[in-house]
């Protein structure tokens, strides 16, 4: 333990890892642009600076604290510097500010708009560079890019992709994928974790609000829409607490949209656990094909077929519950009483900006067909509330559509990382007891750690698990398990750290209280659900008996003919 003086005012600190933190401990928020506490620490805006009582300044951000430090962090020097620092910034950004997609949540305006930057004195000599919007998940445009290098240390740092880095130097510097290709042929997996770190609008989701609306106005179609776990306790953007479940809401407000009906993709998920467990227990009972990797997180799937091709055998066959859902809603509406001689749109609503690339895989495909029409993440949709002028607290709580509308707790879970483990391990085990699911809690598989083990006790056997959130962390995994060095049955793992509930579609500004918020939240919604096992779901077991009969494996398993047929075009 040490302190230092801030301004004046004596501040103890104990384990801060830098300045920074200790000087938002003191309650003085300084303003970054580059800084990210789960990120390398950079010092590329120096916005951080602050001034020693000698007059030396520095980062901040990049300096560890010291017992007996003074330091200053408003004073008249500071405060010309940091103006100047974002006038510059603005000198060589794109300035169509009214509209840009980041309008009112730009972390640069919000700054310029504090700091008092009214006026940019210098002209943009910058070459203006072609927007690159190759990909199905997020659109680039470099002209908006402040070389804040948050996406380039997420890409790599968290994710392992290393999909976009600097290119040239001074004032030619640009963010690029190597040899400026576009986005999309690159290693690219889709997760938008780049766009959630971006604080101006250089990297943005990849919209479909617009034909959502045109299909919405539509009266010869029926859009159904589905809802995903992670979802429900992202609606913080509306002044709901951090991590309160607001499913009953958002089935409210996407029928006042126009939606024909509201499903929960739990339920989807609760297909997901009978097939996984099903294809598990094959697999652990032969000892053959292990360990099985889940196949949920499209991101995760893709990431292992360009980084480790020898594993792709290894990912489960089941299709992702957004895609189950889908399958078996446009199996369901195939049927003339169902329909009504009407046009269907299937339409999701995900944490997921990976999701846009899933649903056109063509394993994802059932006979050809694109079984999700479009994917709308949760920020796409808060949009398309605030600009149909629904004021969201005051919408009432409805209940999501039979026969699909119903899923279990295991379901509800599978947004947090851990969730698709618990909810396997639920399946299997015998019975209903409250000692096995307060067991099973206890096991290991919760918590927001980006590699969790756990051994599990099957009759008398030992399942070895491994739960991975976080590519990089997946990367660091999965060498050892190619070297020999581990050995696990079965490995779940999701490309975002903590899972769905911080997807890249997720509303941004979601620091350490939000993440654990919304955990915490998918785990209550889990309580507060009385079927708590995907076998114990009627809705399931009805499909089971009748739609899916003699269809299990089309509608439910990932369509590796078609894939094959994609691929030798």
């Amino acid at each position: 333990m040490g302190s230092m003086m801030i301004d004046g005012r004596r501040v103890e600190f104990t384990d801060e890892p830098n300045v920074l933190a200790v000087i938002r401990k003191a309650g003085i928020d300084i303003p970054t642009l580059c800084y990210h506490s789960e990120l390398s620490i950079y010092g590329a805006c120096r916005l951080c600076t602050v001034e020693n009582e000698w007059g030396k300044t520095f980062a901040s951000c990049s300096e560890k604290p010291k017992d007996g430090m003074v330091i200053y962090t408003n004073t008249p020097r500071l405060i010309k510097y940091r103006k100047q620092i974002i006038e510059l910034l603005l000198a060589s950004h794109c300035r169509d500010c009214t509209t840009c997609i980041k309008s009112g949540e730009c972390h640069l305006q919000d700054l310029a708009h504090r700091l008092g930057v009214h006026d940019v004195r210098f002209e943009n000599t910058k070459e203006p560079h072609p927007i690159d919007d190759s990909s199905p998940a997020i659109v680039r445009d470099p002209n908006k890019c402040i070389l804040c290098g948050d996406c380039v240390r997420m890409c790599d740092n968290v994710q392992g992709v290393n999909a976009i880095d600097f290119a040239y130097r001074g004032t030619e510097a640009i963010v690029s994928p190597a040899f400026n290709k576009p986005i999309a042929q690159t290693d690219c997996v889709n997760c938008g974790q780049c766009r959630v770190v971006c604080p101006t609008g250089a990297i943005s989701i990849k919209t479909n609000i617009d034909v959502v609306w045109d299909a919405l106005a539509d009266k010869d179609t029926i859009v159904i829409a589905q809802i995903a776990p992670a979802v429900r306790v992202a609606g913080e953007e509306f002044g709901i607490p951090k991590g309160e479940n607001v499913m009953g809401k958002l089935v409210g407000v996407l029928h006042r949209l126009g939606f024909d009906e509201v499903y929960d993709t739990a339920y989807g998920a609760d297909l997901t656990v009978m097939e996984e467990s099903k294809e598990f227990m094959e697999r652990f009972n032969a000892g053959e094909n292990l360990p099985l990797f889940t196949s949920c997180c499209p991101a995760w799937v893709k990431f292992c077929e360009n980084r480790y091709p020898e594993f792709v055998p290894h990912l489960s066959s089941c299709r992702s519950p957004q895609q189950m859902f889908g399958a078996v809603v446009r199996e369901y509406y195939k049927n003339p009483e169902n329909n009504a001689g009407k046009k269907l749109v299937s339409v999701s609503i995900m944490p997921c900006t990976a999701k846009k690339e899933e649903i056109l895989r063509p394993e994802s495909k059932t006979n050809g067909r694109q079984d999700i029409d479009y994917v709308l993440t949760t920020t796409e949709l808060i949009s398309m509330i605030k600009r149909a002028g629904i004021m969201f607290d005051q919408v009432e709580i409805e209940s999501a559509d039979v026969p699909f509308g119903i899923g279990s707790g295991a379901g509800v879970i599978f947004g947090v990382t851990g969730g698709v483990t618990e909810a396997v391990l639920r399946k299997i085990t015998q019975g209903h007891k409250r000692a096995d699911m307060e067991e099973l809690k206890s096991s290991g598989v919760r918590g927001d750690d980006g590699i969790k083990e756990i051994v599990y006790d099957y009759n008398g056997k030992e399942i070895k698990a491994a739960i991975v959130s976080g590519l990089a962390n997946a990367d660091q995994l999965l060498k050892k398990i190619k070297s020999g060095e581990i050995h696990y049955d079965f490995v779940e793992v999701m490309a975002c750290r903590r899972g769905c509930v911080m997807g890249g579609g997720q509303p941004l500004d979601a620091g350490a209280h939000t993440r654990e918020a919304r955990m915490q939240g998918l785990y209550k919604a889990d309580v507060n659900t009385q079927i708590k096992k995907s076998d114990e779901n009627p809705m399931v077991q009805s499909l089971y008996e009748g739609l899916l009969k003699g269809k299990t494996h089309e509608l439910l398993h990932r369509n590796f003919t078609e894939a094959e047929k994609e691929k030798n075009k």
